[in-house]
């Protein structure tokens, strides 16, 4: 399951508390503070605390642009502005801490962003669970011929059928040899008194990377923001997507302005180099595209024909 019995006991003792308090807080991520969002087969992401909203950027960036007026409108225009021209140091002024559960492999292309302070759950210390992460058959996607990161069409039939059960063996069969090793169950008792085990810390280099981790991670708002750009793209791979996804809607509860700007001219922005800015000038004034003069490559053409629409 998602959560732990001793996970699920804390997180309805800290529901059931209220915390008197001077700081501003968000109604619409109190309503989520602390529950688990389920993610994949096993994973969750919950909220464990946050500092600041939209009120705290515009603060940060009257400090740099004076005082000004502080009518609601202007607020919101304040920070459309500050995103539309990558004023970015405002943003840091909010941070929000994260509690995780993800298999292995996504957690690995998570940590790529250096932007957050992380404590993963250890290994060396505990053991972890029997608890893996296997796709529906609807992501059993084949190797995508024209990009070397992604998938193509769906396996289907005995294929896709071969490769399920081959993935859930080899998860069961490898945690079986980790307890073997170690010498415990699946309670952490010991198996066999007249031996003395591996140690955990070598006995998990046999588990896949299928297998669930978790960890606190904190950021600020600001590189939320850009991890959320790259991994909330349809490009990115579908198991850290789904979390990125989940994350957008907490922005959406947390910083409702700043989540406006961003989807206006980050996530469903685009940006143009300044040759395909000339092809676009060029259709607006009503010449036809042509790849050869515009000086872009065949893939930049391609990606800008799709942008526009315009896709052969």
């Amino acid at each position: 399951m998602p959560l732990s019995a001793d996970q699920a006991l804390e997180i309805e003792a800290l529901r059931s508390q209220t915390q008197p308090t001077l700081r501003p807080t968000v109604p619409a991520l109190e309503e989520i503070l602390y529950s688990a969002i389920p993610i994949l087969d096993h994973g969750f992401l919950r909220v464990v605390d946050y500092m600041g909203d939209d009120a705290a950027v515009v603060q940060a960036a009257r400090v740099s642009y004076g005082k000004g007026t502080k009518k609601v409108s202007e607020d919101r225009g304040l920070i459309q502005y500050l995103m539309r021209h990558r004023h970015s140091t405002p943003f840091e002024m909010c941070e929000i801490k994260l509690h995780v559960k993800l298999p292995i492999f996504v957690a690995r292309q998570w940590i790529r962003h250096r932007t957050a302070n992380v404590n993963e759950y250890s290994a060396r210390y505990s053991i972890l669970d029997r608890e893996f992460y296997v796709p529906s058959p609807a992501q059993l996607g084949v190797q995508s011929q024209v990009n070397r990161q992604g998938r193509g069409d769906v396996l289907e039939g005995d294929e896709a059928a071969e490769v399920m059960k081959l993935l859930r063996d080899d998860s069961e069969q490898v945690y079986a040899h980790y307890q073997k090793m170690m010498n415990v169950d699946e309670s952490g008792a010991v198996l066999d008194e007249q031996r003395k085990g591996l140690a955990r810390e070598l006995a998990r280099m046999n588990l896949t990377l299928n297998y669930y981790t978790q960890w606190y991670w904190k950021t600020d708002l600001l590189n939320l923001l850009n991890f959320l750009s790259l991994r909330a793209d349809p490009h990115a791979q579908y198991e850290i997507r789904v979390y990125a996804e989940a994350m957008l809607d907490i922005v959406r509860r947390w910083v409702p302005w700043t989540y406006e700007a961003f989807e206006q001219y980050r996530l469903k922005g685009v940006n143009l180099s300044a040759k395909g800015w000339e092809v676009v000038k060029g259709l607006i004034d009503g010449k036809p595209p042509d790849q050869a003069a515009s000086g872009l490559s065949k893939r930049e053409w391609r990606e800008l024909m799709a942008l526009l629409g315009r896709e052969e």
